[in-house]
């Protein structure tokens, strides 16, 4: 993790008083790397046909390597584990608007997730428990350097469709400095093995754009044959260990949901400067390369 790469978030206005040269060399620097971006279109295999987009005239898709070229070198995240799967991204935006919005797609292979109690859940008390859940992990991100974030609740509530099995949710999040409140709008396809995972992340004020591209998005992503949640072999196929309220309380991907949490802030953030972002960037890896070389 890197502490700097989020305080360099909110200090971004600082860079817009740089010397005119060497903003021009930043806006250069970015201008190479959209343009060296390779959008696709159309019919997608993803993970060696593990999946498949089919995508609307309204979105397009990035692959694995320009996916993490726009998460860590546009907008400041820090790397991932793992490669997404790919980044979908709406037709007609450049990743550097102001307006701009994307959904990460990832998949967690988790096993089976049994979804028989999924019309007994109460997401009103899932919300609270997540709350106190927020609260508690608030400690260790101030502890690391981090602001703190407030769960204020849902922007959409969870909704579950039994019959695609695809369930999709909008939690609306706080984060200590921020000017807008920020939307962190999930989306799951459950599978034989695990789970297509898509975060879009965008302003609260751009909720009813999300939702309105969501049909689409839905539409679009898909299992393919024999790794579908039809396809599941209850003597071979392993079974996970939680059910549909832990998968929308953060069950799956554990492991990085502190990254995810994350992810949320710096993605809506870089919508201040792109420019001024990209900049601190780059001098915070100058002097802290000069500093391990001393």
């Amino acid at each position: 993790m890197k502490p700097t790469l989020l305080a360099a978030l909110f200090f971004v206005p600082v860079l817009t008083f740089a010397a005119p040269a060497d903003a021009d060399a930043m806006r250069a620097e970015m201008q190479k790397l959209l343009d060296g971006l390779r959008y696709q279109h159309g019919e997608i295999t993803l993970s060696d046909g593990m999946a498949k987009l089919t995508l609307p005239h309204s979105l397009r898709y990035l692959g694995p390597a320009d996916a993490e070229k726009v998460l860590v070198d546009l907008w400041g995240n820090p790397p991932m584990e793992e490669k997404p799967l790919g980044l979908l991204l709406p037709a007609g935006k450049s990743p550097a608007d102001r307006d701009s919005w994307a959904v990460v797609v990832q998949y967690e292979e988790s096993g089976y997730i049994k979804d028989d109690d999924a019309a007994k859940i109460d997401y009103d008390d899932e919300l609270k428990k997540m709350k106190e859940g927020a609260r508690e992990a608030n400690k260790e991100r101030v502890k690391q350097g981090y602001p703190a974030v407030e769960l204020v609740g849902w922007a959409t509530p969870p909704h579950y469709d039994a019959k695609t099995k695809k369930i999709y949710w909008a939690k609306e999040l706080k984060f200590d400095g921020g000017d807008e409140n920020t939307l962190n709008y999930n989306i799951r396809i459950l599978g034989r093995r695990g789970v297509l995972v898509l975060n879009a992340v965008a302003g609260v004020s751009q909720l009813a754009e999300i939702v309105r591209a969501t049909p689409g998005i839905l539409s679009a992503v898909d299992f393919q044959e024999g790794h579908r949640y039809a396809d599941f072999n209850a003597s071979t196929d392993k079974v996970a260990t939680y059910g549909l309220a832990a998968l929308v309380a953060g069950g799956v991907l554990a492991k990085t949901g502190f990254f995810k949490v994350l992810i949320a802030g710096l993605i809506a953030g870089k919508k201040f400067v792109i420019i001024g972002l990209v900049a601190l960037v780059a001098l915070l890896k100058k002097f802290f390369g000069r500093k391990s070389e001393a």
